[in-house]
């Protein structure tokens, strides 16, 4: 049985998600009664590319980055998620193995619900599919802006609109535990050249940089640096 702090965070969690909004409690509480609150450690895997079991899966403490494989599988780095985050498909909606690989950067907690969960869940609650089909809705939407920021944006103000997502619904002093690296993997950037937009945008007082950490200062600055196109590094 999960401890009562446990299912309090991951209560707060779900309210943070917007694929449920709408639903009311009553859906967010079949959720938690029907799936599984997990502990991870750094390290470890939460679900892998290719693996057959579906269903949705929720941040509700902790970080967990989230890869695929390349051509020459060579592991790139798409994501971090963070409390709230939700990743996942269902096998009503089509779904077929994982696409993707989540590992936990440190002590974690998640909440996962599968597929025979859900199914439990539609028969007290048919509006399930309604929320998971949003959040399908919101997964692709997201890779579609990333696809266009890829294609439109110069390096400085594809990092800026990268660091935005994170910050989404958060105005400031959101701190991110990203190294340099990762950001690099994630926009499609050398190490060096993230270096260089992240001097520029400390030196525009909208992030500070920390070890192996970013600080957002100003997302309202940052928003506005990223919607005007300005000389690649």
């Amino acid at each position: 049985m999960a401890a009562a702090g446990d299912l309090e965070a991951a209560k707060a969690a779900l309210d943070l998600c917007p694929w449920l909004d709408g639903h009311g409690a009553d859906l967010r509480s079949l959720l938690l009664t029907e799936g599984r609150l997990r502990h991870f450690s750094r390290g470890q895997w939460a679900f892998g590319e290719g693996d057959d079991v579906g269903g949705i899966f929720t941040v509700v403490g902790g970080i967990f980055q989230v890869c695929a494989q390349s051509i020459g599988d060579r592991e790139v780095l798409l994501n971090q998620l963070t409390r709230g985050s939700t990743i996942g498909q269902s096998a009503r909606f089509g779904g077929g193995p994982r696409l993707v690989t989540a590992v936990s950067l440190g002590d974690s907690l998640a909440l996962q619900v599968d597929d025979e969960a859900l199914a439990r869940i539609s028969e007290q609650q048919s509006l399930i599919w309604k929320a998971v089909a949003n959040l399908h809705y919101f997964q692709l939407r997201g890779m579609v802006r990333m696809i266009a920021e890829f294609a439109s944006l110069p390096p400085r103000q594809r990092l800026a609109a990268r660091l935005l997502r994170f910050a989404d619904g958060q105005e400031a002093l959101l701190t991110l535990q990203l190294a340099q690296q990762d950001l690099a993997d994630m926009t499609g950037l050398s190490r060096k050249t993230v270096n260089a937009c992240l001097s520029d945008l400390e030196a525009r007082g909208l992030v500070r940089r920390k070890y192996a950490a970013i600080e957002i200062v100003d997302v309202p600055g940052l928003q506005a640096y990223a919607s005007v196109p300005g000389e690649s590094v």
